[in-house]
């Protein structure tokens, strides 16, 4: 008997995954997918949304994570590059945050909404991707939470500048949709968190 609402249950979860993802792929500003257009493109009652994501902006968070994720897998030299043990942690933590700041700006209109819900509502794994890189870096040097607590600043510092990119490109001259001057903040970000020592 309770079989068929969980199949009814991950069948509206999935409708609503999927049109959320076909609206934001469709060039549509993120801000104007309302929870209203998404539930009627899934054909479901709107109250759906916050019974299955718990809000609009979570779903489209789903949406985000996994069109990231698509996109980084896409990019064959960087998947190369994450794995490849001759490649240092801390190389490797800045092709993740150059390339991921890179597609942020590049699709800013989801991505402003979303990274402001990121910022406020993450949750142990959202952003952690860094943690194990961070990690190795330290090689015992400094404990999980230390660590922990760096990938969560340094994540955070750069969904921030990349949510005020234009204001840093504007009042600082830091135009962060410049290959060369992302790469610098990045590494410069990547000095202050971890240091130069450590490198081997």
């Amino acid at each position: 008997m309770t079989e068929k609402p969980k199949r009814d249950l991950e069948g509206t979860r999935n409708s609503l995954l999927n049109a959320a993802r076909e609206l934001l792929t469709s060039g549509i500003d993120a801000e104007k997918v309302t929870s209203r257009t998404l539930a009627g493109r899934a054909g479901v009652n709107a109250a759906m949304i916050n019974y299955c994501y718990g809000s609009r902006e979570a779903l489209l968070y789903e949406v985000y994570k996994k069109l990231l994720a698509e996109a980084q897998g896409a990019d064959k030299t960087l998947v190369q590059n994450i794995n490849n043990p001759g490649i240092t942690p801390k190389e490797k933590l800045f092709m993740i945050h150059y390339s991921l700041m890179k597609l942020m700006i590049a699709n800013f209109t989801l991505s402003r909404t979303v990274t402001q819900y990121i910022l406020l509502n993450r949750s142990d794994e959202a952003g952690m991707e860094s943690l194990p890189f961070i990690i190795q870096h330290f090689r015992g040097s400094k404990t999980e939470i230390e660590c922990a607590l760096i990938a969560f600043e340094l994540t955070s510092l750069h969904e921030i500048a990349v949510l005020q990119h234009s204001m840093l490109k504007d009042r600082l001259g830091t135009d962060l949709t410049d290959d060369a001057v992302l790469k610098k903040y990045v590494r410069n970000n990547l000095d202050r968190f971890l240091g130069r020592e450590q490198e081997v």
